[in-house]
């Protein structure tokens, strides 16, 4: 039988650590750890695991954006979500990328072993709030014009890493060399981003990358 192989991407190192911790009684191998976002990308791609346990508020990269970088590249991986936010948004957005488990971290002792059992048999692993909102979607489908009202305020995933970033306090230059795109086209994105949720400054959008779990206060 093929090995197990797990990739940890945390920024907290307590974390990590206490999931080896729980990870200890079965036989599974952790191939890599990080604490960054992107490096949990490039990671991925040159290790190739079964499963990412991802943390959601990373620097470099959030989880939603991880999750989606990382699926394009081996769509077989299957991606555990942990957030130490109980939100329905974040829920659906980390979905939406593809993600097939969703964790909150207060219940990482008891779930984080039979979560990673689910996805290892490719099935879906969340909170019992998320499976109530994933109920309640089905059984009471937004109507189309709805879900047209949302999708404009939605970000794209090009617009969503630029938030992180500019949020993290790299310049429009530096966002540029980050994503290897001009800084040109990241001020057409930054003039976007703001017209799009109607802000006003850098200090409102950093405002709105720690409500919406983008970047950690």
């Amino acid at each position: 039988m093929k090995p197990v192989r797990l990739l940890i991407a945390d920024d907290h190192d307590i974390i990590r650590e206490g999931i080896r911790a729980l990870l200890a009684v079965k036989p599974w191998t952790i191939c890599a750890e990080t604490g960054n976002g992107r490096e949990a990308v490039a990671l991925a791609r040159q290790h190739r695991p079964d499963v990412v346990v991802l943390d959601f508020s990373m620097p470099g990269l959030n989880g939603v954006d991880a999750t989606r970088q990382i699926l394009k590249a081996l769509p077989k991986t299957e991606i555990l979500i942990l957030t130490m936010h109980d939100s329905d948004q974040l829920a659906r957005e980390c979905m939406a990328a593809g993600a097939h488990g969703f964790l909150l971290k207060t219940d990482v002792k008891g779930q984080l072993v039979p979560a990673l059992e689910a996805l290892l048999e490719h099935r879906p692993y969340f909170t019992p709030r998320v499976s109530a909102l994933l109920l309640d979607e089905f059984l009471h489908p937004q109507p189309p014009a709805a879900r047209r009202a949302r999708d404009r305020t939605q970000l794209t995933p090009r617009e969503r890493e630029i938030v992180q970033l500019v949020a993290e306090g790299l310049t429009s230059k530096a966002v540029a060399e980050r994503l290897n795109i001009s800084v040109k086209t990241v001020d057409a994105h930054r003039v976007n981003i703001l017209r799009k949720l109607r802000l006003h400054s850098v200090s409102e959008l950093v405002r709105y990358a720690i409500r919406n779990q983008i970047i950690q206060a």
